[in-house]
Parts: structure tokens; sequence; C-alpha cells
């Protein structure tokens, strides 16, 4: 049970089904040592911690201290997350929330129940060699490239303007090519697929698929597969199982 003090709200990671008063112990948001606890409507729950604060900063180390919390309660519950700096004002307002969306979180609890996210990116090893690649294998990347070469830098300028354009399409349609390859391998296995922006020009995939528990194995073992078919061009960076943070996202609106 959550009692309030003045000048604490509530701060709400994630929906859950249980009746009971549960205490996950003091790892609240916020690096105080809160006490994450839960409020109760029936038998779903909202996980809370007090917190000072209405608003958090999006950032890294915030972030990971709202995620480390569902993360923690999913190790016995099927979780539900909510979106990040989701704070009430008193526990009513909680409370309020569970009553009015009941069937809604009943739901989307039996819809995860047993199911996982599995976080895959996937990155080239060396650039250098893709960028060589791409160079040696378009003529007319090879035209432009020589007829830079031949020219003084000044009177060149828009031609090198037109090769970084070219360059830079060829990577995507290259990336674009070894990404489908690994989701059409992938994809049959997971129930949904999420896909993320990626970062930078060695990044191929980032990517998040929603996976049954019986078949985990299964999507372990094929991301074995790919590591080892990629001949050592390519690191694949696998995290899971982890809440769902890409497949449900509840937002709530207090009034």
């Amino acid at each position: 049970m959550v009692s309030m003090e003045a000048g604490n709200y509530l701060y709400l990671y994630c929906i859950i089904e249980t009746g009971e008063e549960r205490n996950f112990g003091p790892i609240g948001v916020g690096g105080r040592g809160d006490l994450v606890t839960t409020i109760n409507y029936d038998d779903i729950s909202g996980v809370v911690s007090r917190t000072p604060l209405l608003k958090y900063d999006l950032n890294r180390e915030n972030l990971l201290g709202h995620q480390r919390v569902v993360e923690e309660v999913m190790k016995e519950y099927t979780v539900l997350p909510v979106r990040f700096c989701t704070v009430a004002e008193c526990a009513e307002d909680i409370r309020r929330v569970l009553r009015k969306r009941y069937a809604e979180f009943k739901r989307l609890i039996r819809e995860m129940d047993n199911k996982t996210e599995l976080g895959v990116k996937v990155l080239w090893k060396d650039i250098k060699t893709v960028f060589r690649e791409i160079g040696e294998g378009d003529p007319e990347i090879r035209r432009l490239k020589g007829n830079i070469a031949s020219r003084p830098l000044k009177q060149a300028y828009s031609e090198s303007i037109a090769l970084g354009r070219m360059v830079q399409a060829a990577l995507e349609s290259k990336k674009n090519e070894v990404a489908d390859n690994i989701l059409e391998r992938l994809n049959p296995i997971a129930l949904d697929t999420a896909i993320n922006k990626v970062h930078g020009d060695s990044m191929i995939l980032n990517s998040a698929f929603l996976v049954h528990g019986g078949r985990v194995k299964e999507f372990d073992d094929a991301i074995a597969e790919l590591e080892s078919s990629s001949n050592d061009r390519m690191g694949i960076k696998y995290v899971g199982p982890v809440a769902p943070f890409n497949f449900i996202n509840i937002v709530v609106e207090w009034r």
C-alpha cells in the first residue's frame, strides 16, 4: 500500500495482474532508493514509486532507471509497460485509470502472456571495406571518382557532391538488401516485429521482435546461424528477453 506524504507524487512504471500488495524493493527511478510497490484495483495493479518530481528529463540514466524497474517486475509478472515519465498526483488517480481501463488492461495482459521482446541490432564490422566494395562495384561511381581524381579540387566540386550522394544511396540500398535477408529469416519465428531507426553508416538493422516463450530457443538458433553465415563481416547485438517496450506503451491521461 502506498501512503502519500506532502510534496510526493507517484511514478507509474507498468500494469500487472495481481490484487496483492507487493514491494519490489528500493529501486525507484531517480536514485533516491524509493520503494517500488503496487496500487490495486480488483485483480490488476499499477507498479509505482514515490517521486518529488512531476517531470523527468528524457536522458539515458532516467530511461534505464524506468526500464530496470519494469524488467525486475517482469521476473514475476506479465507486464504492460507505461510510457516513460507518467506521474500521478495521488493514488486515487491511478485507481481511477485502472478502473476505467480495466477490460483493456486485462485483454492486453492475456495477449502478452508468455511473450517476450528480443532486440537485434546488426552492424558491419568494417565499414571501410563496404565503402570500397561499393566504389569498385558501381561503374558510374568509378567513372566519377576517375573524373574527380584527374581535375583540380575546385573544378570537381559539383561532381564530388554528386559522388557523395551516389555512394550514400548505394550504401542505403546495400543496407536494405542485407536487412531484408535477415528479416526474412527472423520474421517467421516472431509474432510481431518493430523496425527502429538506424544510426550511422555501419548500422544495418535496429529491430525488436515479439516472440512466444516456446519459440525463444528457435530464435536464438536463428541468430547463431546468421552470425555464423556472415563470415565475420557483421556483428549482431542480441538482447533479451526484455519487457515488450516496442509493442506495448500504455499512455495515461489522468483526466
